[in-house]
């Protein structure tokens, strides 16, 4: 693999495999034998060598072994030798298998226990020879750690106190013997990384050094545009490149000075019956809840009440706790939620209440790379409230079922309000000038990749592509609309150019396209206002309303412009995941009717929107797979992960509903309180005892697929 050709089988390899498989179950029985009753003599060592000379993923061997060494330790004159016996058996293991996880992890458990002075030399010679014999090292466990001897090299180092400086010299050798080497150039970018961050002398200037970088990996690809080692280094290097230093946010809800108020609509059906004119109809506020978003642009963890500030004419309890809204168990989101609790005794006249929200500079709100937010922000918003004595009629979206055609429900009221579309904007000195710096960078990456020779070249053309999107990005901080949807829809063309010369990462491409066009649709209110309304239906209140059907989207993005949209209608697309709608904490309906949903694991986010009240989920695929693998990609009820659900489990089980089956479905209706759901056509809704999860668990529920349900 990896380059490697495969040496064709001969007839007599099939006895010879035979032979030597009873041969390692053998050697295996007498080593856990061994194992088991702590038997740790030279004859019994010797047996575990002859095991991980064949086999040497054996763990249990290694592990045994260092009980050996342990026991065998009681004699101090002994250890030099039992060392060196041991580092012994880790160079055969490594020659009957170079890539083995449990010889080097052996030999890097060895080392560390410090028993004898480490040889150096020897070390550095050792793996050197093992670099020289596989120099590309295109290894890598499932988070994308690189190991093997990546990881021996960087403890050797450490631990020998070789300044990084030094290691990064050493890099450059190895890369300029072979642009294939995979080790070099993660080691590179970990090792840069740090110097930056430490301001070592020589790393002052960022700038200066991603240049150059830059100019090193250029080369390396133009020579062999086909080599994937070199693409991954200018992923991070454009990853470094066309972001901030540190995580900004990007977007709140309420957007700042915003008002909010519940609309209460009279018998005479008013609609103008609202406190202010300028108002924003809260509908959560029907709950006494006001929830607030604070949105990053990228993944961050820390926040709490002492690093987010709130400070209102409200009664705020002690208890705010800002919760991240991912779908993931890391604790780094980009959007965070808390939810402000309005009391009847707040209630109890007319009045305003303005709310103040604070985040100073805090070293507890990190991103991934562990960078601080380090630009203070405060945003401000009012929230309007009735007297709870008056009886105004009651506010009930679902008197009858929505239907998802407007003008049999509801009717036109014009567009959303502009305040709506407000986003906190960053625009201090230093990302001004640091935007500047990036945009010429990928400016002049652009140029390069687009002379590149080899037409056909799929990570030239996904290169370019992320070129594109990267200076649309920092366009979109300015006003160069223009300039900005060129670069978008170069890019479109990319994508689709690499749907058909790559059609094994079709889904990954159909992604990042549709990202795309969601990115056109939503930058600019100009733009977004042809796909917005405000609906009004008889007897409530109004809705702020999009509707981005038949796009042919796969995924969702850019939700951070959508925070106010109450009702969304993404019928018609080709939607495999409604991740990243979590966010919209003010949508209350919601229409993801025709598209490829197969799973209802794959609607978890949608557990964390309070005010979900309908849900269209007709003509999807849910249960039309046998094996449906999304399943398990999120909690189940056997993880131990999810919120507490045996009551809603025993619930079923009386109803002698086979809990096994329906397991997912019922982690979602038990976390959802809808009024409305629709799901004909999913094959999921023919099976017999579905409709009594659904009653059983979702007491709220009135219409089911447009019949009533008490």
């Amino acid at each position: 693999m990896h380059g490697q050709p495969r040496r064709p089988k001969k007839p007599e390899d099939g006895a010879a495999a035979v032979a030597k498989a009873a041969k390692l179950r053998d050697l295996q029985a007498q080593v856990l034998h061994n194992h088991h009753t702590s038997t740790y003599t030279e004859e019994a060592l010797g047996l575990s060598f002859k095991l991980l000379e064949i086999n040497p993923e054996a763990y249990t061997a290694w592990n045994y072994r260092k009980l050996a060494l342990r026991h065998n330790l009681k004699e101090p004159e002994a250890i030099k030798s039992v060392v060196d016996d041991e580092l012994r058996v880790v160079e055969a293991a490594l020659r009957a298998n170079l890539k083995s996880y449990g010889a080097w992890y052996h030999r890097k458990w060895l080392l560390n226990q410090k028993l004898t002075p480490v040889d150096s030399k020897r070390e550095f010679g050792l793996l050197d020879k093992l670099l020289k014999l596989d120099a590309r090292n295109f290894h890598t466990t499932a988070d994308g750690v690189w190991t093997d001897f990546s990881t021996l090299h960087r403890f050797l180092a450490k631990s020998m106190g070789v300044p990084e400086e030094d290691e990064l010299k050493y890099t450059m050798v190895k890369i300029c013997d072979n642009f294939s080497n995979y080790l070099a150039w993660h080691n590179r970018s970990i090792l840069l990384s740090n110097l930056l961050v430490q301001q070592s002398k020589g790393f002052e200037s960022k700038n200066k050094i991603f240049k150059e970088e830059f100019d090193l990996v250029t080369q390396a690809l133009f020579t062999d545009p086909s080599d994937q080692s070199g693409w991954f280094y200018h992923l991070w290097l454009l990853a470094q490149t066309s972001s901030p230093d540190n995580p900004q946010l990007i977007a709140s809800w309420p957007c700042n000075d915003a008002k909010l108020s519940l609309f209460h609509i009279s018998k005479s059906d008013d609609l103008n019956m609202v406190s202010s004119s300028s108002s924003i109809c809260c509908y959560s506020l029907k709950d006494r809840i006001v929830p607030i978003v604070l949105y990053f642009d990228e993944p961050v963890k820390g926040l709490n009440s002492s690093n987010v500030k709130l400070n209102s004419d409200l009664v705020i309890g002690k208890d705010i706790q800002w919760r991240p809204l991912s779908v993931t168990d890391s604790g780094h989101s980009n959007c965070w939620v808390t939810y402000l609790e309005i009391s009847n005794k707040e209630c109890s006249s007319p009045q305003q209440f303005s709310v103040e929200v604070g985040i100073p500079c805090s070293d507890d709100m990190v991103s991934r790379s562990g960078s601080p937010c380090s630009s203070p922000l405060h945003f401000t918003f009012t929230i309007e409230l009735s007297n709870s004595n008056d009886k105004p009629q009651e506010i009930d979206l679902f008197h009858e079922p929505i239907s998802w055609n407007c003008s049999e429900s509801f009717r036109s009221d014009g567009n959303p309000s502009c305040v709506a579309f407000d986003q906190l904007n960053i625009s201090n000195t230093v990302v001004q000038e640091n935007s500047k710096w990036h945009l010429e960078g990928l400016s002049d990456q652009i140029d390069l990749f687009r002379e590149l020779p080899d037409e056909n070249s799929k990570f030239a053309k996904l290169t370019l592509a992320r070129l594109l999107l990267a200076c649309a990005a920092i366009k979109s901080r300015g006003n160069s609309l223009i300039e900005r949807k060129g670069y978008c829809e170069e890019a479109l063309g990319l994508f689709s150019d690499l749907i058909n010369l790559d059609p094994s990462h079709k889904r990954y491409y159909e992604d990042e396209r549709s990202l795309v066009i969601m990115d056109q649709l939503t930058c600019d209110m100009r733009t977004f206002m042809k796909y917005c309304s405000v609906q009004v239906k008889s007897n409530s209140a109004p809705l702020n309303h999009v509707q981005l059907c038949r796009l042919s989207l796969t995924c969702i993005g850019f939700t951070e412009r959508m925070l106010w949209v109450q009702m969304l209608d993404l019928s018609h697309n080709s939607l495999r995941s409604v991740e990243g709608l979590e966010a919209l904490q003010q949508l209350a309906c919601l229409n993801i009717s025709n598209n490829q949903i197969s799973s209802f694991t794959s609607l978890e986010p949608l557990t964390k929107i309070v005010s979900l009240k309908a849900l269209d989920l007709s003509f999807n695929q849910i249960g039309a797979h046998p094996i449906d693998t999304t399943r398990y990609i999120c909690s189940s009820p056997f993880s131990h992960k999810g919120e507490p659900c045996e009551e809603a489990f025993e619930a079923c089980r009386k109803k002698n509903i086979d809990v096994e089956e329906f397991w997912d479905a019922i982690l979602f209706f038990k976390s959802v309180k809808l009024v409305q759901l629709d799901i004909k056509g999913n094959a999921v809704a023919d099976k017999d005892d579905f409709r009594t999860v659904v009653t059983t668990l979702s007491a709220s529920l009135k219409w089911l697929d447009g019949t009533c349900v008490h």
